[in-house]
């Protein structure tokens, strides 16, 4: 009869090691604190040391001249963390509430929750600001570190096993093709490599019946450093632990329900303390601008999908990276074939891998792992689970000291995989070198592991493993960087170079906030200049651009690209004076080196009061009727447009068709279509046509249009003088049957504007800091008092110290009613679903720490009294 397991966990495990590996450390070793921290220490060393000795060889920053900020990395995650240098120490208006710097003034603590929550991120306030390129790289490093460590402790917990062995096949984890092609540009996503394996160890915690604090507390960071992928985690550690239930013996039956409501009731504790991560970031996201419109179309072919399990290659067509590098390919192929292990374990651990891999390609469960919306972007952001089962197979097979012939048939597998997918596009010389080369090392080292009992000798083995190990995943990082890097779209770009630092200079020296605005637009180093080099201005991407915010912007003749999901700045005098820009920066003679603070149109106050405000708009709706609106003044001259040369535009609704002829000729732009208008001499052309995309030209100067409706609107954009004779002649040369607007001319009056701007008053004193502002009103105040800053929810406002009120919209802007006689006005921002968050992580962490307290006093032992103690 075979013996009953001691304790249910252990019955949970799979089938005890017919044939054990021998420890390579000495038993009583392995008991001290500091042997145990030996192994995950290695894992950390090794995988960190692989990925720093490859982008040295590469040249890469920090260890070369080349730029690591690709994509996201430059427009996104750089200007971000400089942003939290600048709240870390105390060098910016805003809070983690309010961002007073972007779109014109949007919240943040959406943002600061998405993209700053990764613990690695708070390095930046130890370096100086100048080098936030370097602590975000940390980020990235720290993270594979941390993963590889956690994961060493994970597979320790899945089976037994020697630390030094466990550490080799979780290097795979930390470098695999996830995080080489995916992760390494996002830092807030790298918290999700270091989730799998806490959540696991969570997991193991559940299967022991212990440490459901320790676990919910986990769970609980995990969620709190990146929510989006935390989820991934923790839904394939779910799928993890199922697959455990259902193939340990059957004598655990019993068990089964216990450990689930464990686990279930851990997870959610651990959530809810996290829940302001979601409270807040959930209503953020159903008020930001709508995405693009995602269509998932290209399913990856069987082949493509398994080319991409070989390593050292970058696949020509979009496919989850899953290569956890050659020692644990080869594990993962001689899985099946190890005996030691149970079938309906090998079975179970290659469906559930499989089942993930399909799971990944099939646009229902792509939903699923990603939060039910398809990303604007990869697909396949959930890879890395991926890579952690495959990692945890790799380690069974390892653990259960798998035969040379077992190993010979994974290597067997291995090379026939490599050449059937010889001609895919993930397969390039470096493939065949690792497979080749690597993979041959690896094996013999694997084989003479498995028939030397010696310790001296599988310590030499060791070593040896672990050059390899280490070489292999360098050699592995350095070829798809490569690969990478000679991809247009992946084309990294400079972020806190020599220019921008002279630029943050120039608005430092400049600025005046909150008198007027400081604008660093629209000159781009990044996405996200304001907070890469300071100012308060309209450019602001991310994903929680409130679609308020975008849509008042555009309708006042500010542009966007990403259908809206990145604002940009105004460039005409109007809508400049509207916002209360006073100056804005612009190339100066030496564009790369050198910048400029032009003095705008004298501006607006911030914050003006106005007695009476005008009605809706009637009659045609267009930009300039906005701008005047929002003024109180009339300031343009809105003229009709004639054709007067080159091909002939066909009347449309809403303007002129351009004949496809009218972007073909020669010379500059080509021949294009001339319109004729009259305006009052001397004033200034500015044009609006947000959706042309084109070169306009005219009255000695020339723009170009890159608009493509609803996905990139033009902004409104300065032309030139109107010459003494009163006649204009502006030439459209698009590209295609463009549309011109029916108005797409204003003639401005430079003297009506400032006309306009000195009516206006403004308050006697105004501060506005963190989320909040305070304005000194003129004695008798009265109407309204409008504040330029996009009207989002979450504002409240207190006339004279009165209850707090929401303030309405005017033309998309903050509106507040004075009543009369006004004299103080108090306005400070609130995040949506902040407080129900609060108390909904108040409430866990009143049961976490009653499950504490309960389980302290039924540790302590029983006291006696002297009758029993005397019997």
């Amino acid at each position: 009869m075979a013996p009953t397991p001691a304790t249910p966990q252990e019955a949970l495990r799979p089938q005890e090691v017919t044939r054990p590996l021998p420890p390579t450390e000495h038993p009583a070793a392995v008991r001290g604190p500091l042997r145990r921290l030996a192994a995950p220490g290695l894992a950390a060393a090794l995988s960190m040391g692989a990925y720093c000795l490859a982008l040295a060889v590469y040249g890469s920053y920090p260890f070369g001249p080349r730029s690591r900020a690709v994509n996201d990395l430059a427009n996104q995650f750089v200007p971000f963390h400089a942003r939290l240098w600048d709240l870390l120490h105390g060098r910016t208006t805003g809070d983690v509430f309010f961002n007073w710097s972007s779109g014109y003034g949007v919240p943040f603590l959406a943002d600061f929750f998405t993209y700053l929550m990764n613990p690695f991120s708070w390095l930046v306030g130890l370096f100086p600001r100048e080098l936030t390129d370097l602590p975000v790289f940390l980020v990235t490093l720290f993270s594979i570190g941390l993963a590889a460590a956690l994961m060493t402790v994970f597979l320790g917990r899945l089976h037994p096993g020697p630390g030094a062995l466990r550490a080799l096949v979780s290097v795979g984890y930390g470098l695999c093709a996830w995080v080489l092609n995916d992760g390494f540009a996002d830092p807030m996503w790298m918290w999700g490599l270091v989730a799998l394996p806490m959540t696991g160890i969570a997991a193991e915690w559940c299967l022991r019946r212990t440490r459901w604090v320790a676990g919910t507390a986990l769970v609980a960071l995990a969620w709190a450093g990146n929510f989006y992928t935390a989820a991934m985690a923790t839904l394939a550690m779910a799928l993890v632990l199922g697959l455990r239930l259902l193939t340990a013996p059957g004598t655990a039956a019993a068990d089964r329900p216990a450990v689930l409501a464990r686990a279930g009731s851990m997870a959610a504790c651990g959530i809810l303390l996290a829940a302001p991560v979601l409270t807040v970031t959930l209503p953020a996201s159903r008020a930001a601008q709508p995405a693009p419109e995602v269509l998932y179309r290209d399913r990856p072919a069987p082949l493509d999908q398994l080319a991409q399990l070989l390593p050292g290659g970058h696949g020509g067509v979009p496919a989850p990276n899953v290569s956890i590098g050659v020692a644990g390919l080869l594990l993962v192929a001689a899985f099946p074939f190890v005996r030691g292990v149970p079938a309906r374990v090998r079975i179970g651990w290659y469906v559930l891998a499989a089942g993930v891999g399909a799971s990944f390609v099939w646009e229902p469960t792509i939903l699923l792992w990603h939060g039910f919306a398809l990303p604007n972007g990869s697909p396949y952001r959930a890879a890395f689970v991926l890579s952690g089962i495959l990692v945890m197979i790799s380690w069974l097979a390892l653990a259960h000291r798998p035969r040379t012939g077992e190993l010979a048939a994974g290597g067997a597998l291995v090379a026939w995989l490599a050449w059937l997918s010889r001609d895919q596009g993930a397969v390039g010389t470096a493939t065949w070198l690792l497979v080749a080369g690597g993979g041959a090392t690896v094996l013999v080292g694997l084989g003479a592991l498995a028939a030397l009992h010696g310790p001296r000798a599988r310590r030499a083995v060791t070593a040896a493993l672990t050059a390899a190990v280490l070489l292999t995943s360098a050699y592995t990082a350095f070829s798809v960087t490569a690969v990478r890097d000679k991809i247009a779209w992946f084309r990294p770009k400079p972020t806190l170079d020599r220019a921008s630092l002279a630029a943050r200079d120039v608005l430092t020296a400049r600025g005046d906030w909150p008198r007027t605005r400081t604008d660093p637009g629209p000159h781009e180093f990044a996405n996200n200049d304001p907070l890469l080099i300071g100012g308060e201005g309209g450019s602001y991407y991310s994903s929680y651009v409130p679609a308020a915010t975008a849509r008042a912007l555009r309708d006042l003749g500010a542009g966007w690209y990403m259908r809206g999901r990145h604002t940009l700045s105004f460039e005409d005098p109007v809508g400049q004076a509207i916002m209360g820009v006073g100056s804005y920066l612009s190339p100066g003679p030496d564009r790369h080196r050198s910048f400029v603070a032009h003095r705008a149109q004298p501006p607006a106050p911030l914050l003006t009061v106005r007695d009476r405000l005008p009605g809706p708009l009637t009659g045609e709706r267009t930009v300039f009727a906005r701008q005047e609106r929002m003024l109180g003044a009339r300031v343009y001259e809105v003229p009709d447009l004639a054709p007067a040369a080159g091909p002939a535009p066909v009347p449309a609704r809403g303007g002129w068709l351009l004949p496809e002829a009218a972007g073909r000729g020669t010379g500059r732009g080509g021949a294009g279509t001339a319109f004729r208008a009259r305006c009052a001499p001397g004033s200034t052309v500015v044009w609006s046509a947000p959706w042309f995309s084109g070169r306009v030209s005219g009255l000695g100067g020339h723009t170009k249009g890159i608009g493509a409706r609803d996905s990139t609107a033009n902004p409104v954009r300065t032309l030139g003088r109107v010459p003494a004779d009163g006649t204009v002649v502006v030439r459209f040369t698009g590209t295609g049957r463009q549309l011109v607007p029916e108005h797409a001319l204003g003639c401005l009056s430079r003297a009506r504007l400032a006309a306009a701007v000195r009516a206006l008053r403004g308050p006697r004193e105004l501060t506005a800091a963190g989320h909040a502002v305070t304005a000194r009103l003129p004695r008798g105040s009265k109407g309204h008092a409008v504040l330029a800053v996009p009207a989002v929810a979450g504002w409240g406002c207190s006339v004279d110290g009165g209850p707090l009120g929401a303030p309405s919209s005017f033309g998309g802007l903050l509106a507040v009613p004075l009543g009369s006689g006004a004299r103080r006005l108090t306005c400070a921002y609130e995040p949506p679903g902040l407080g129900a968050g609060l108390a909904a992580s108040g409430a866990a962490a009143l049961a976490l720490a009653m499950v504490a307290l309960g389980g302290r006093l039924r540790s302590r032992p029983r006291l006696h009294s002297t009758e029993e103690v005397g019997r």
